[in-house]
């Protein structure tokens, strides 16, 4: 039989994640001969064999390499014949400047679970882990990936891990965190700030026992602290929720397993997937409307219809869950509200000993602290609303020159973004930037990332807002050029580079707030866009926010205006919960307010209308979590309500008629999800009616949909719908975030296409 040899390049996430052992297996089960190798750019791999074993080897290439790797690209090319006597895993060789991609932390598989039950060195250890799982980018220090740069160099292995390690065929060949019971870390228990010696036995029983009996812990995790207690209990929820000083924003359970979680909450195969696979996020889900779901305290999700739910991912989760009666537990991040999750144990101790039963930290340092990743199921594609844990720092891969660009993104819900050859690298979820541990968080960060990914700052890219603290530290970055990017611009160019559109098209963007080219707040926009420009066709018609910023933490100030401008002062006559239910007097300031205009921004904002309505329908006057108001309307909608309200478009879009239907609505005692229902289809309409418009005029096909407000399931998917049945190309986001936490992808692209243009300048000036 004719025998040939193949050289192979594989592209990808394809380190740290077992994948040249399973090459090897692969190449042995095929009775091939060769090598693979990784370079700091890719893996390569070279095999001699017969036709139809090479075949074979390949098709196990493409559909068999192990769950956490990546495959972007395989090229294969014949080359020389070569006749080696067996397959080898040759040293790693660095080939370039590129860099090796490094992969996201990973849920514990079933193999090393199943290592904890057997008899010997990790019999109950509580970090088994193997090539094809464990922390990864929580504990990485500096490349290359190998366990000297990692938290793990001061646990050096013992004999029996060293021989896994170093066996080729050994699932833990090459495992940089490898450990068991004699070589690696082990978890403490602290009563009262106190170490109480105990061994992981006694710890899991004691937790389970506080868990028991209505207590909270505070548990160091894979990426910071988390803080869990008994989900079904009401007290426990409560006193948990006054701890964090968390009024009213849902609580994230981990169930014990699939089996628990079905029993709470309705879960379609696409969510499954999404709970089981190996980066395990939070997914949100609708709870079932059974007794057992109802044994859930409505305080644990705010009275929404919405579940945040994950399953264990770590081995020390799996091992409580075997001591614990409930099948679900909040586990929540470990902080107190508008903090970063807390890494360090010192910090854990002195924040949270007089606060909690019992603290159980482990001796293994976080270097890269990470929240859990939060995702929805929305047209059957995974959208992620919050990107960290699991899905950090894989590379978005563009069709771009990122190289050098450090994007500082948003002032809330804040990632930002560098940039290496065509790759841009997203951090992990850092938070609002209103406190100084975040904004800590946020530049400890931003110098790791340079550190860590090579990147060699030639260009900022920051938002227009002036008083931002993210525009504030780009525009002052180590004397970088700055390109100032608008709001939603960003946002749009985030959703393009995700689809690596390069085009122009037409961009809607629905979020509360972005700052403007006329100096207003932006947030219902409609634009020809694209990454390096856009022109601004219409958008909702301005209205003023009394009190800035204040009007979106108490919504009855948005309504009083909307209702002053439609009504005047009539509307104080009216029946409406804002009228009987605000201080006279607080309304009376607010009238003054407008009249004055002291301290009344114009905001074209759509989250701000959602918010106008919840406060109209009684729902929300003052919110106790941000966006309360929309999620309430969205947990109300009924998609068997057909009906909707008039509006009125052109150089603006004009809603008085809106407002005024809504009132009648609500004077005549209409249900508030019908009234709810109509309004989500009113948006819908006002995006298809204008994008519409726009394409008859203009001719362009495809539209981009991004901002906050199409986190709404319902919205997002009626949008779609009937755009797409009317024949447009219809982009929204998936993999990066729709929220303020894709802003900074978009801030790239938009640098980049701003420097290829100047660049290009002087030739086509020639």
């Amino acid at each position: 039989m004719e025998c040939k040899t193949l050289s192979i390049t594989v592209t990808g996430l394809v380190q740290g994640v077992g994948f040249r052992p399973f090459v090897y297996r692969i190449a042995l089960d095929s009775d091939l001969k060769g090598w693979v190798q990784n370079t700091n750019e890719n893996v390569l791999i070279e095999v001699s064999g017969s036709s139809d074993n090479l075949n074979r080897f390949l098709s196990a290439l493409r559909k068999d390499a192990p769950p956490a790797a990546v495959i972007e690209n395989i090229t294969v090319a014949e080359t020389a014949l070569n006749n080696p006597v067996s397959f080898s895993i040759l040293k790693s060789n660095d080939v370039s400047d590129e860099i090796t991609e490094i992969s996201p932390d990973i849920a514990v598989c079933n193999d090393c679970l199943a290592d904890i039950a057997i008899e010997g060195n990790r019999s109950d250890y509580a970090f088994v882990n193997c090539t094809n799982c464990g922390p990864r980018f929580t504990i990485i220090e500096d490349l290359p990936y190998d366990r000297a740069k990692t938290t793990m160099k001061s646990f050096p292995m013992c004999p029996k891990c060293e021989n896994e390690y170093k066996t080729v065929t050994d699932r833990r060949f090459h495992a940089q965190p490898v450990a068991c019971n004699d070589c690696g870390p082990n978890y403490q228990l602290f009563v009262n700030g106190l170490h109480a010696p105990s061994d992981i036995k006694t710890i899991l029983t004691k937790t389970s026992g506080y868990i028991k009996e209505g207590g909270v812990v505070l548990i160091k995790g894979l990426g910071g602290m988390h803080l869990a207690c008994d989900a079904c209990n009401e007290k426990a929820v409560a006193r948990l929720r006054e701890i964090k000083k968390r009024d009213g924003k849902p609580f994230a359970v981990m169930f014990r397993n699939m089996a628990s979680l079905n029993q709470y909450a309705e879960v379609d195969t696409f969510e499954e997937e999404s709970l089981t696979s190996w980066k395990r996020p939070i997914v949100l889900l609708e709870k079932k409307k059974n007794p057992l779901s109802n044994a859930l305290p409505d305080s644990l999700t705010s009275g929404l219809n919405l579940i945040g739910a994950m399953l264990p991912y770590m081995p020390f989760h799996y091992m409580l869950f075997e001591r614990l009666q409930t099948n679900v537990i909040v586990l929540t991040s470990g902080n107190f509200s508008n903090e970063p999750i807390i890494t360090s144990d010192e910090a854990a101790l002195s924040k949270f000993s007089d606060f909690t039963d019992a603290i159980i930290l482990h001796n293994r340092i976080i270097f890269n602290r990470t929240d859990d990743s939060v995702v929805r199921i929305i047209d059957n594609l995974e959208r992620v609303f919050r990107r960290s844990r699991g899905f950090v720092p894989s590379p978005v891969r563009t069709s771009l020159n990122t190289e050098g660009i450090v994007a500082f993104g948003a002032e809330l819900t804040n990632c930002f973004c560098v940039g290496r050859g065509n790759k841009a690298f997203m951090s992990q979820h850092i938070g609002d930037l209103q406190g100084i541990e975040t904004t800590n968080f946020y530049e400890e960060t931003i110098n790791k990332f340079i550190k860590l990914f090579r990147i060699k700052p030639a260009l900022a890219a920051v938002d227009m807002h002036p008083d931002y603290i993210s525009t504030r530290l780009g525009t002052d970055w180590d004397s970088l050029p700055v390109v100032k990017v608008q709001h939603h611009h960003a946002h749009i160019a985030s959703c393009m580079t995700e689809h690596r559109i390069d085009e122009k098209v037409i961009g809607v963007v629905f979020d509360g707030t972005g700052y403007g080219t006329d100096g207003n707040i932006w947030g219902s926009e409609f634009m020809i866009c694209d990454l390096n420009d856009f022109e601004r066709v219409t958008h909702f018609e301005y209205i003023g926010l009394p009190g800035g910023d204040s009007a979106a933490e108490e919504p009855w100030r948005i309504a009083v205006a909307w209702l002053y401008k439609v009504f005047g002062r009539t509307f104080l006559d009216l029946n409406l919960p804002v009228v009987k239910n605000i201080d006279p007097d607080k309304i009376e300031t607010i009238l003054l307010m407008i009249d004055k205009n002291i301290n009344c921004p114009l905001s074209s904002g759509a989250g701000r209308l959602f918010d106008a309505v919840a406060s109209l329908t009684g729902l929300v006057q003052v919110a106790s979590f941000q966006a309360e108001g929309p999620m309430r309307l969205e947990a109300l909608v009924n998609s068997n309500i057909a009906g909707s309200y008039p509006f009125s478009s052109g150089t603006t879009i004009r809603l008085d008629e809106t407002i005024r239907a809504i009132v009648d609505d609500v004077l005549n005692d209409s249900e508030n999800m019908t009234i709810a229902t109509k309004l989500h289809n009113t948006i819908i309409n006002i995006i298809f009616d204008t994008v519409n418009a726009i394409r008859t005029r203009e001719g362009i096909n495809k539209a981009v949909l991004s901002g906050g407000v199409f986190q709404n399931k319902y919205l997002l998917n009626g949008v779609t719908e009937l755009l797409q049945k009317n024949s447009f190309e219809v982009y929204s986001h998936a993999t990066i975030p729709t929220n303020d936490g894709g802003i900074a992808l978009g801030q790239l692209a938009v640098a980049s296409k701003r420097r290829e243009i100047k660049c290009a300048l002087p030739f086509l000036q020639k």
